[in-house]
């Protein structure tokens, strides 16, 4: 029988014990919060809960040890220490987070252990990477070029469970969500290289007409200029990798940045209240702090944005809680989870959609949709199982010998993403594509 150690026990793992598990693997979960893990393991068979923090290095090397893979979920700034006893040890590794230079770092160190660490194999990064992959390879086979190609996808309730001001709630980790609202962006548009600093991510998103949803708004992630080489289509004069929001969040979010409340910098904020705090980072008098505020970013003082900060409650008399210095980052988060976060009775959502502009081999020109709409379900949120299944196809596949490369990569070789696709196709995650021909340049 196989062993499988999965490392954290957070939001997303469930589904990859519960495809682990029914694949009759043996699985180790090892969590801070051991309460967690046993909810999730449940008394099952083949399964054990182990209370295990990231500062027991020894504790960790032994699991690594005695299992034959290991999944790691914790935060990515971890990975590498894992990724170095996996060398060390001769076992196979297993993450859904982006590759860091320093993983990059460990690739010829992992194929001399005869092993693979396969990264970025969850949703976003992951079946994004999967799907894109298949099309391009698919289009290169027949000769045609990539002209454009974008690559959208978003984590968002459900419509029936959008209804806040700033029509979001979170799924998975909202700091995580607050903290990429700081990156800035780089894309490549129409042969030009674009650059947008963090103060303007959120200006002038693009509007795009989701089917069975609505007109949602998109920005920029980081930088998606190095996609160009790594899904190889140099041919490429457009590369665009955003992230889909509904309307408001980006207006909203535009201003809150605006008056400096994302930052990281603490600052003492000893007896004030959260209208007050908000006052000293923006700079502005706390007396009519909302018309301070619209009169400061020239927008409506019963608009969008100025409504989304007063139901968050940074304009509240309501005293600080915190005892220390705090950055304006954290208030604004902590309301955010407060407030925000996905109901246990209330559905989460999915939306991806690549867009491609063609040129087939005889000059014809065609524009390719494809999308993935996925709800949540009374068993998982559908961030889970679109993150955690993915993974666990691919652990499954390395055990069973069906990924035998060594070295640290990501999944779009054929021989990774046809059979993962394959296999989530029939878990009902799989895309919707449609074609129209567009006339010549």
């Amino acid at each position: 029988m196989s062993k499988v150690l999965i490392l954290g026990a957070g939001m997303v793992v469930k589904p990859m014990v519960d495809y682990l598990l029914e694949k009759g693997v043996q699985v180790t979960l090892a969590s801070r919060t051991k309460s967690k893990a046993d909810a999730i393991i449940n008394g099952r068979d083949n399964a054990e809960a182990i209370a295990w923090t990231v500062d027991q290095a020894e504790e960790l090397e032994a699991m690594i040890q005695a299992n034959d893979l290991t999944v790691s979920l914790l935060p990515y700034t971890f990975h590498v220490t894992v990724a170095e006893l996996c060398i060390k040890h001769g076992k196979n590794m297993v993450t859904t987070s982006y590759v860091s230079e320093q993983m990059k770092a460990l690739d010829e160190q992992a194929k001399d252990a005869g092993i693979i660490i396969l990264n970025e194999i969850g949703l976003d990064p992951g079946i994004d990477h999967m799907t894109a992959q298949q099309i391009i390879d698919n289009a290169h086979d027949r000769d045609a070029k990539i002209e454009e190609f974008y690559s959208i996808c978003g984590a968002l309730p459900a419509p029936e469970a959008s209804q806040n001001p700033l029509r979001y709630k979170f799924s998975w980790s909202p700091k995580g969500v607050v903290m990429a609202s700081n990156n800035g962006a780089k894309f490549l548009k129409d042969g030009i290289v674009q650059e947008l600093d963090t103060i303007d991510l959120f200006k002038n998103p693009i509007q795009e007409n989701f089917p069975e949803l609505e007109t949602l708004e998109i920005y920029p992630n980081r930088d998606s200029l190095s996609y160009v080489d790594i899904y190889n289509i140099p041919e490429t004069k457009t590369m665009y990798r955003g992230t889909f929001r509904y309307k408001n969040w980006c207006e909203s979010l535009d201003s809150i940045k605006a008056l400096g409340m994302t930052g990281y910098d603490k600052v003492d904020a000893s007896g004030l209240s959260y209208k007050e705090f908000t006052a000293k980072i923006s700079g502005l008098a706390s007396e009519n702090i909302k018309a301070a505020i619209a009169n400061e970013l020239n927008i409506e003082e019963a608009g969008t944005a100025i409504n989304a900060m007063e139901w968050l409650g940074l304009f509240d008399d309501k005293q600080l809680p915190y005892e220390e210095e705090v950055s304006p980052f954290d208030v604004l988060s902590d309301l955010m989870i407060e407030k925000m976060m996905l109901g246990d009775d209330e559905r989460d959502m999915v939306a991806m959609q690549h867009t491609f502009v063609i040129e087939e081999a005889d000059g014809t020109r065609k524009e390719v949709k494809s999308r993935l709409l996925d709800f949540g379900n009374e068993e998982d949120t559908s961030i889970a199982r679109t993150v955690a299944l993915p993974a666990a196809i691919g652990v499954e596949m390395i055990l069973n010998g069906q990924i035998n490369i060594n070295g640290v990569h990501i999944p779009i070789r054929k021989e990774i993403y046809e059979p993962v696709l394959t296999q989530l196709e029939t878990m009902g995650i799989g895309m919707k594509e449609e074609v129209r021909e567009i006339s010549q340049a």
